[in-house]
Formats: C-alpha cells, structure tokens, sequence
C-alpha cells in the first residue's frame, strides 16, 4: 500500500510538470500572437530589453555576479555552521544578529542581484531567515559610497536619512518575517539533512579559514570599487589603486588554495559554485531582460514611458510616495545608477519624500532578484518580504517628506 502511495504522487508530480510546461508553451504562443511586435514602441522595448542584458553581462556578470557565486559556494562547503547558528541563526541573541546582518552592505559595494547568491549562502548554512532577511535588504542598501554620493548629490538630510532608514528597515523587516514564519523556519532548521558540512573535517583554523574567505571578499569589494567624484581624496586613491589592491587579495587567495586545501575541497567547493550559479543565472537574465523591455535603461524609453513615471512621483502624497516604492522595487538599478537617476526625476518635479522611498526600495530589489528569492524562499515569504519593503519605503517617504515640506 505505501508503494503504491509513493508511486502514485511520483506520477502526480511528473503530470504537475507536463503540465507547466505546457502552460509555458502556451505563453509563449500567446505573446507570439498579440504582442504588435512591429510597432516602434514594442520594437524598441525589445532592443532595450537586450541592450540591457548586454550591459549587465559585460558590467556586472564577470566582476559582481561571478566572484559571488564563488564566496556563496565557499560559504556553504566550507563556514562553520556553528558559527553562522551563533551569530545569525534564529535563536542567537538579537542584538548582535541585527547588527550584523544590517550593517553588512558598509563593506560590500554591491546591487540587489549580486547579494543574492551570498544571502542564499548564508541561509542555507543555517542563518535565521530574520537576519538573514535583513542581510538581504542591507547588502545593496548601506554601502559606503551610495551613503558619500547621496551625501555629496541630494544633501545631508536626505543623504543622512537614507543611511539611517536602510538600516532600521533591514532590521524591522527582519524581525517581522522571522515573527511570521518562526514555525516554519524552527523546522527548516530542524532539518539536519539541510545542512551537510562536508568542510567542516577540522583541517583548517578560524584563520586559515578567515584569511580564505577575507580574500574573496577583497576582491569582490575592489573590482567593483568606483570614483568618488571628488568626495573623498583617499576613496579614489583606492579607486586609482583598486586593480593592484585586488591583486593582492588574488595572491593571498592563491596562497590559501595552495597551502590549506585538497582536491577534493576544491572539487566540493566547484561544484556548490556550479549549483548556484545553475539556480541563479537563468532566472537573473530573464529578470534583467523583462525589466529591460518593460522599462529599459536609465536614460532611455521602453514599453512604459518614463514621463509616466515622472508624472506619478510629484509632491508627497501617499500615492506617489507608494508608486515610487513599487517603481523601485520592480527596476533594475546597478550599484550607484539609483542616485542619477533619482537627481533627474527631482530635476523632473519628483518630490523629496518619494525621491527617499525610490532609494529606499530600488537598490535592494529588483524584478531579476525577487524572481530569484522566490525560488529560494518560496511564493509566500517573497511576496511578505516584497511587501514589506514597499510599506516600509512609502512610510518612511512620507514621514521623510513631511517632515521636509
């Protein structure tokens, strides 16, 4: 009898697949069939949509993405699952979970789709989803430069508020999804077959390991280190040295490789890289071209004319406050391009309070990543999470906003 239950929910798992692969087919026979492909505006949706790929592939894929897929392979085979569980895992002690977990993006300069294999990392190793939620939201949100530039182009309020309302977010987000889903994480958790530490053999010391994982981190940091424009004069001696400062980081990597690790670490450690980057890419560049299509790149037209959006984001009303979030939280925004974008829309008329919830949702998610978290986390905890950044933003713009006017 349990025989025939297990076969028969094998049989209804492969007719659940044929059947959303049927539903995929008939998608694409439906755009196929409406979708005035020869109209201008179409005809130029699709261009961007590609342009935008192509520059995300030759800006982002080999500098951001790529070096972190290998941190995020090298998390899971080879930290200690301990101390994630000490220092992030659901029942740590809070304060020093949050803490961490916030702050995290001030040494990584990266975009809402590059911290994406580092959170599946640290989450898969055992991290609360609580902080590791808030390291999700953090990582493109609080770097140190968005927070110099934004400074330097929008002003010490808007810039100081930005800073200061990325990282109470990161926290409340994170402690409002782990409230909703405590039950749900207690046996993810529970679940020892989640969590194998092929690396954890005692081989090599915390700072073998450090050393190891510092390395990786110095490159990722430092390739996509970019110019202050005058800010700061030591920044961009780092800026001017970063190629070299990277090179370095690159030795000690290979120091560590050579000294502290076997084949078959490396072998672990390759292939839960390929296992990412198998899970994160396909979905990426479909976001990245959907995003593309729907609303291009900065500065240029896609399917939705930027004038609508410009027309939607003035004053402080809760519906532009609310738009500006949504806006945000659906673009795509490289590390950085938030800012010049956000100066041309208050050049626009975009006023102060959805100008700070665009800053607030858009680098830390985007149609390509949510796309991503979703097959991580599931439809239900991707749509609280997408939500609570929405709310969260159009709150603080227009508390922000407010207190401006």
């Amino acid at each position: 009898m349990p025989h025939n239950r297990q076969q028969g929910d094998v049989m209804a798992m492969k007719q659940l697949s044929e059947n959303k692969k049927l539903l995929v087919v008939a998608g694409v026979f439906l755009a196929a069939f409406f979708i005035p492909f020869s109209h201008p505006r179409v005809t130029g949706a699709i261009r961007e949509a590609f342009l935008m790929l192509s520059d995300y592939a030759h800006e982002h894929v080999l500098l951001c993405v790529v070096p972190a897929l290998f941190i995020a392979g090298a998390v899971v085979v080879f930290l200690n699952r301990q101390a994630v569980m000490k220092y992030l895992g659901p029942k740590a002690n809070k304060l020093v979970a949050y803490s961490v977990a916030s702050v995290s993006g001030a040494i990584l300069a990266v975009c809402s789709c590059t911290v994406l294999p580092l959170f599946k990392g640290i989450y898969k190793k055992g991290a609360g989803l609580g902080p590791a939620v808030s390291f999700l939201y953090s990582g493109p949100a609080i770097n140190i430069l968005a927070i110099i530039l934004s400074y330097k182009v929008f002003g010490w309020k808007l810039g100081m508020t930005r800073m200061v309302a990325s990282i109470i977010i990161a926290i409340l987000i994170g402690l409002i999804m782990q409230a909703l889903f405590r039950k749900e994480d207690e046996k993810r958790l529970s679940d020892e077959r989640l969590f194998k530490d092929p690396g954890e053999s005692g081989t090599r010391t915390l700072g073998q390991t450090s050393l190891f994982m510092a390395s990786m981190i110095g490159i990722l940091v430092f390739l996509n280190w970019a110019p202050s424009s005058g800010t700061s004069t030591g920044w961009d001696f780092l800026y001017r040295a970063k190629y070299g400062i990277t090179g370095v980081f690159a030795l000690l990597l290979v120091y560590a490789l050579v000294r502290w690790f076997t084949k078959e670490d490396l072998q672990e450690w390759g292939s839960s890289t390929r296992d990412f980057a198998l899970q994160t890419l396909p979905l990426l560049f479909a976001g990245v071209l959907i995003a593309g299509f729907l609303l291009g790149r900065p500065g240029e037209e896609a399917l939705i004319p930027s004038q609508w959006i410009a027309s939607l984001v003035g004053g402080n009303s809760l519906l532009a406050n609310f738009f500006a979030s949504v806006a945000g939280a659906f673009m795509y925004f490289a590390t950085l391009t938030e800012i010049p974008i956000v100066q041309g829309l208050l050049g626009a008329g975009m006023g102060e309070g959805p100008a700070l919830a665009l800053l607030l949702a858009g680098p830390s998610l985007s149609l390509p990543s949510i796309l991503i978290i979703a097959g991580e986390l599931g439809i239900k905890k991707t749509s609280a999470y997408v939500v609570l950044v929405v709310a969260c933003s159009t709150l603080a713009g227009m508390v922000y906003g407010t207190v401006v006017s």
